[in-house]
This record gives structure tokens, sequence and C-alpha cells, in this order.
């Protein structure tokens, strides 16, 4: 067998895994809003903090986490992560208090970050190094996959009348299956290794801190993307059919990953998160002026709209396993998962971040101009990752 072959058993099954986690996850996602007006009766402005903590939590423990699979071995601690999360599914089906249900999203989020951290540094652990970008492009469209199929079959089966204990049960199931294909992933012995003096770099990692503040500017109007782009649509006058805005990103993404991987492989990471951020910087400005082309042109406006969420898939798709891997060069072996812990935590501050600013913009103004502040920030981006985080990449780069 070559020592180069990407696609192995114990690929296909962490590959397996991770999607069944992710739909699990997000087969939840639309419906958790209804469950807490309909069952727990609770009111919008608690509602926000009632989901928001599983983030708070899920971005706690991701430091703690890297510093816990450069410890010890890794398997172990993905497989009780993935055990964990997989068994508050059936904590919600008893959740007759709201006190209750937040106590499960906050155990939910510590379990979310910790598992996501272990499951990418696994994946890296089994594949070879020569296919690291090709092979974590595959993983993430697992997720991507995922977050397309997962929201649409939990929405359809609250909208036929699907019990909520019925859709945990399902949730719980999904999990279950991936714990399942989990354990079957043969992963290599971690050699024992010293235990170091705790220490800030065992929790973060520094030399990635550049390209952390460069995907962080990027992800704030990709959490906008994800949240308001739907009520940005009705806002300009689509009012149906904005669920396919998702689907033809996760298509772009999946078709990124014919290309991008590879070239990451060929040691053109620089260039491929280059060419992903100028195509974004470019979306997000006609993702603004969508508004203006509703008005004047109502049928352009809406293929525009469409075609955005396409290259905008193409684009995030194009950089997502980049800068994975960029992340991971930048690391000795045994720093694999502060670094895929830093690389997750960038992304996720940065998400929260935009939910909080696009909200705040969309109040006071209207969701082009929190548009049009994403792209900016995205020209902002792009000139600090070429002036500053490139040169220090090339740099400081392990292999």
């Amino acid at each position: 067998m070559s020592k180069d072959r990407l696609i192995t058993p114990s690929y296909c099954y962490i590959l397996t895994a991770n999607f069944l986690l992710y739909f699990g996850f997000y087969l939840l996602m639309p419906v958790l809003p209804f469950f807490l007006t309909e069952v727990l009766h609770t009111e919008h402005a608690v509602m926000g903090m009632a989901l928001s903590c599983y983030t708070i939590a899920a971005l706690m423990i991701r430091p703690f986490s890297g510093y816990l699979l450069d410890t010890f071995a890794r398997k172990p601690l993905y497989l009780l992560a993935y055990f964990l999360f997989a068994t508050v599914f059936a904590g919600y089906m008893i959740a007759g208090t709201l006190t209750l249900f937040i106590v499960l999203r906050v155990i939910h989020g510590f379990a979310f970050g910790t598992v996501t951290v272990s499951g990418n540094t696994v994946v890296i652990d089994i594949m070879p190094s020569s296919r690291r970008g090709e092979g974590l492009g595959y993983y993430g469209l697992a997720n991507n996959t995922a977050m397309s199929v997962g929201p649409m079959v939990g929405l359809f089966m609250h909208d036929a009348g699907v019990s909520f204990n019925s859709l945990f049960l399902a949730a719980l199931a999904s999990c279950a299956l991936g714990w399942i294909f989990a354990s079957l992933v043969h992963a290599p012995v971690k050699a024992p290794v010293k235990r170091q003096p705790i220490s800030l770099d065992r929790f973060i990692l520094l030399k990635g801190i550049p390209a952390g503040i460069a995907l962080l500017m990027l992800s704030i109007p990709y959490g906008m993307t994800t949240t308001y782009v739907a009520m940005y649509a009705k806002q300009i006058g689509i009012l149906s059919g904005t669920g396919l805005f998702f689907t033809l990103m996760a298509v772009g993404m999946a078709v990124s990953r014919i290309f991008s991987g590879k070239q990451v492989d060929k040691g053109r990471i620089v260039t491929v998160i280059s060419l992903g951020i100028y195509l974004v910087c470019v979306c997000f400005f006609l993702l603004a002026s969508c508004q203006w082309a509703m008005h004047h042109f109502p049928h352009l406006g809406r293929y525009l709209f469409f075609g955005i969420a396409f290259l905008l898939g193409v684009g995030f798709g194009t950089m997502f396993p980049a800068f994975n891997t960029l992340f991971v060069n930048l690391a000795p072996h045994n720093q694999r998962g502060t670094a895929t812990s830093t690389y997750l935590t960038s992304w996720d501050v940065g998400i929260g971040a935009g939910l909080l600013i696009g909200g705040y913009i969309g109040q006071v103004s209207t969701f082009n101009h929190a548009y049009l502040f994403g792209a900016c920030l995205c020209v902002v981006s792009a000139l600090f990752f070429r002036l500053k985080v490139g040169p220090h990449f090339e740099k400081n780069r392990l292999r």
C-alpha cells in the first residue's frame, strides 16, 4: 500500500463520523428556537442568550482541548467528547425547564468544542502529509454537506408535525451511529511526550496569531451571511427560495475542493488563500449592492443574489482547508491539537462577532450596510494577509 494513499478505511470512517456529527448538530439548529418558544415558552430576548451560551462554552474549551490533545492520547479523547456530545441530545428530551436546557447547552458546547478540535487533529494524524490539503478539503466538505442537508431535514420534520422528542431522538441516532464509525478509526499511537511547563503557547499557537487575525476578519461577514442573509433577502424583496442560497453555497464549497486541496499540497498555500480572499471581497461588495439591483433591475438582482451564494461557497471553500493546513504547518507535530484549536477559535470568535455586529447594523440601518462593512473587513484582511501573514508564514513554516 502506498504511504501517500489518502482514501483508506480509517479516513472513510472519520469522514462518515464527521458528517453524522454535524448532521445531528444542524438537524436541530433551526428548530431549537421553536422548542424554546412552543415548549418552554421562552421570551425572544432570553432565547438568544439560551442559544448563544453553547457557542461561548465551545470557545472557552477549545484552547484547553488543544492542550489535552497534544499531551494525552488523541483517539480516546475524541471518542469521549463524541460520546458526551451525542448523550446530551437525550438530555434535551427531559429538559422541562429553561435552566436545565441552558445547563445542557453549556455541556453541549464544551463537548462540541472538544470533539471538533480532536476530530480535526485525528484526521491530520491518519492522512499522509503530502496530501493534507486535499484530505482536509474532503473532511471539511462533510461538514458543508451536513450544513446543507441537516437544517432542511429538521425543518421538514418540524413542519410535518414530528414531535420535538422525535427530532432529538433522530439527532441522537445520527451521532450514536457516528460514534460507532469513529471507534473504527485506526489512529497512530502517539508516543509519550515530556510534559511541558504550562504556558500560553501550550493553549494558543503563538506563531498562528497573525493568520488568526486575518481569519477572524473574514469570518465576521461569514457569520453575518449564515445568520441574516434570509432576513436581508426579505428586506430587498426576495420573498421565496432563500433556502437555495445555502444549497448553492454548499455546492460552491464542494466544487472548490476539486482544485484547492491539490494546489495546497503543491505548496501554494499563500496563493490559494489570497485568491479565496479576493473572491469573497468581490462577493460581499456585490451582496451589498443587491438592494440597489433589486430596486432598479429585479430579475437581474435575483440572479445576482443567488450567483453570489455559489461564488461565496467557492471562495470560502478554497480558503478553509488552506488556512487549516497553514496553521498545522506552523506547528511541530506535538502541537497539532493546539494549532487546530487556534484555527477553530479564530473562526468561531469571528462568527460570534458577526452575529452581534450584523444584528446591530441591521437594527439601526439596513443589512446591505452590514455586508458593505463586511466587504471592507475582507479588504483589510486581504491587505493584512499579503503584507504580514504571508511573509510570516513563509519565514516560520516547518513543512
